[in-house]
């Protein structure tokens, strides 16, 4: 079989089944099909039950920890941001704004998705808004992230679009193909954010004088990385190399008895997994989508547990994954990670070394191995979990590219704030004063 690690070996050609029709179709056409089929109606179901439950909270128990979070002063640039918002707010027009404005609390927040096909359409889609209204909500993107941060969200469009290019399937994957939202009026003392949505990106950014939230946070890609002009070499993983290459590392260099308590499961569908823990859907990842209230116990070894070079490796990559965050709030959720380090954990799914490469297979919905991956390019998932974060990264079978088992090049992460922290309602329940101390 063609090398695992090169997506061109299983782009479709233009007549496979899976991208036929794809050219001609509309986002709202090709939602109602897809939601017609068994298998996607059995999953979106689910999600939908799971939106009717109140807002609770991610915990490791169903019991949520409380006293997590405190109002301060963590330097966030609010003044720009709502500068940015209220142009966002000026170039819509009264019926534009009246379809994307919530409540800061509303429940419209938990609506977002990854899928390529529409759930909700819970704001408006970029691309249905004039060139300049979608600059100006770039521009507020910007000026809520640091200049690394950008850059991922903006190559997690960028691929996007180059999946539709080599799909023809423009029509539902580009850099346009993202609703945005807003919840509360933009200010610098009230409680406001907004969300942007879609394929392979998604990011709520609750905003409170100036401290932000920016979870649930959702970045993918498939292909992970852009090979032809203009854009050679854009891939939403260059920003975070310490996604990948750190926690292999870590993996690798664990003493024995820590590596084998860390692998939880040694195949990325492996037979003891128990009913649940993988779906065609998600695959591994637990903390996804209309996934608000899971109960997720710890897995895996304490951080703390690591010898000391691992445990600063570890640190490096959540440093990562938060670095999409201006400087004040970054340094701010470091310092939280810090204050839990001794209740931090670390899992592992799948192979990590060349020589376990045998043990990575995965099976299919229908059952049937798909072969081993190849020498070096070991698909993997890994957990990072403890009070106050829960960082998901998991390597995906093709959903429009052909291969049947997890390759490098198919990546999903999930970013959460456990214990009710998510869009904010942490800090939200502490200024409304129904927050247990």
């Amino acid at each position: 079989m063609p090398s695992s690690s090169n997506f061109r070996d299983f782009v479709p050609p233009p007549d496979h089944p899976r991208i036929t029709g794809l050219a001609k179709t509309t986002p709202e056409a090709y939602s109602t099909l897809t939601l017609a089929r068994p298998v996607v109606a059995e999953i979106v179901a689910g999600w939908k039950a799971n939106l009717e439950k109140p807002f609770y909270g991610i915990t490791s128990n169903g019991t949520r920890r409380e006293g997590l979070f405190e109002i301060a002063d963590e330097g966030a640039p609010v003044a720009e941001m709502v500068a940015c918002a209220q142009r966002v707010t000026q170039l819509l027009t009264p019926d534009e704004l009246e379809r994307l404005s919530h409540p800061v609390d509303s429940d419209e927040w938990r609506k977002w998705s990854n899928p390529e096909f529409l759930i909700y359409r819970t704001g408006i889609r970029l691309e249905d808004l004039p060139d300049a209204t979608v600059a100006a909500i770039h521009a507020l993107l910007r000026a809520s992230t640091s200049e690394a941060g950008y850059t991922r969200l903006l190559a997690a469009m960028k691929t996007n679009r180059f999946l539709g290019d080599l799909c023809n399937a423009v029509s539902i994957l580009n850099e346009r193909s993202y609703q945005f939202t807003l919840y509360g009026m933009p200010s610098c003392t009230e409680p406001w954010g907004f969300s942007l949505f879609g394929h392979h990106m998604c990011v709520n950014i609750f905003v409170m004088g100036t401290q932000m939230v920016a979870s649930p946070m959702f970045l993918g890609a498939e292909p992970n990385i852009i090979d032809t002009s203009p854009d050679t070499h854009v891939s939403v993983l260059d920003a975070a190399n310490a996604a990948v290459d750190l926690p292999l590392s870590i993996m690798r260099s664990l003493p024995h008895d820590l590596q084998r308590a860390a692998r939880v499961y040694e195949k990325l569908y492996d037979d003891n997994m128990p009913p649940g823990r993988w779906n065609p859907a998600d695959q591994r990842h637990l903390a996804g989508a209309f996934q608000d209230n899971r109960i997720i116990p710890y897995e895996g070894i304490l951080a703390s547990a690591m010898p000391s070079q691992q445990q600063a490796h570890l640190r490096t990559v959540i440093a990562s994954y938060f670095e999409i965050l201006p400087a004040g709030p970054f340094a701010a959720r470091m310092r939280l990670v810090e204050r839990f380090w001794d209740e931090t954990y670390f899992c592992w799914i799948g192979g990590f070394d060349t020589n376990d490469s045998e043990n990575n297979g995965e099976d299919g919905e229908d059952g049937e191995g798909q072969g081993e991956a190849k020498e070096g390019s070991d698909a993997f998932y890994y957990r990072i979990q403890s009070p106050v974060v829960l960082i998901e990264f998991d390597h995906h079978s093709g959903v429009f590219l052909l291969n049947k088992e997890p390759a490098r090049y198919h990546v999903h992460t999930v970013v959460r704030t456990p214990n009710g922290g998510d869009y904010g309602r942490g800090l939200l329940r502490l200024v409304r004063g129904d927050y247990k101390k």
